[in-house]
């Protein structure tokens, strides 16, 4: 009997409200638990660990740049614009990250690790290629562990005029605990102080460019394929525990660029077709 039969049949013979009541509560409910369900359209799976792009990753929003108090003293939406401006980057940061080359596994002590003959070839090549892209480099930096100075040495030669400048923070090291976990990985200690470090050198060196900037930079950065591959994941705001699972080959180059409003794009990642295969590695 179908639900408004069942009204009518209760009102004509009842005449009340307590047979309406009656009549609906005999009335089979589409909802209830005996009753088929009404078809669904499939869910799409959520992705994991899904979220929303941080405009302020690198704490050089414009709006976070201004103190709160003077936000609430502001009474003029273009005094607040103005001030907003003061803080705006304007230019383009281009950067290239570029894995030392082969070097002497035998070695023991950091001086002793200095670069094949193969990895002087890669160094040649990848200091001609930077070279022909045609871009007016505005700063080197490079780490200062003995492969990643000599390759610098090397790639300098190639770009002639250009700074160069030596760090601890991007020296080698184990940056957060990889995942899927390495059973012959580091202890929790080694990623306690160098995690600390690398993340350090990130915040240091991989930001929008200042508001002062006028114009667009290209710098170059030589260093470790576990400090690259952990920059890479923080700068795209991937789970940095995933950097493990990009490979790098010696001499490889890298590019990523910081837009204006923060926002960071991965341009090549790893390049190494500019050698021939026979003189590719990656220890």
């Amino acid at each position: 009997m179908s639900f408004r039969r069942a009204l009518r049949l209760a009102c004509g013979l009842a005449g009340g409200s307590a047979a309406l009541l009656t009549a609906v509560a005999v009335v089979k409910k589409p909802w209830a638990a005996d009753a088929e369900p009404a078809p669904t359209a499939p869910k799409a799976p959520e992705p994991p660990g899904r979220g929303g792009w941080d405009n302020n990753w690198d704490r050089r929003e414009p709006l976070s740049l201004i103190k709160l108090r003077k936000r609430n003293e502001e009474t003029g939406e273009e005094e607040l614009a103005s001030k907003l401006n003061k803080h705006k980057a304007k230019a383009t940061r281009h950067i290239f990250l570029v894995r030392h080359s082969q070097y002497n596994l035998d070695g023991r002590a950091d001086t002793d690790r200095t670069l094949t003959v193969l990895g002087r070839e890669q160094a040649e090549m990848t200091g001609q290629r930077l070279a022909c892209m045609g871009f007016k480099y505005d700063q080197i930096v490079h780490s200062s562990m003995t492969r990643a100075t000599e390759t610098t040495e090397i790639i300098s030669k190639y770009l002639p005029g250009v700074k160069k400048t030596s760090t601890d923070l991007l020296r080698e090291g184990a940056p957060i605990p990889p995942d899927p976990p390495i059973s012959h990985w580091k202890p929790d200690a080694v990623y306690y102080e160098d995690g600390a470090r690398i993340e350090a050198a990130f915040r240091r060196f991989i930001h929008r460019a200042d508001a002062k900037q006028e114009k667009d930079s290209y710098e170059v950065f030589i260093c470790h394929a576990n400090v690259i591959r952990y920059i890479v994941c923080r700068a795209l705001q991937f789970p940095p525990e995933g950097w493990l699972r990009m490979s790098l080959n010696n001499g490889s180059i890298t590019y990523l660029v910081i837009h204006p409003n923060g926002r960071v794009a991965l341009r090549v990642l790893g390049e190494t077709g500019f050698m021939p295969p026979g003189k590719i590695t990656r220890t």
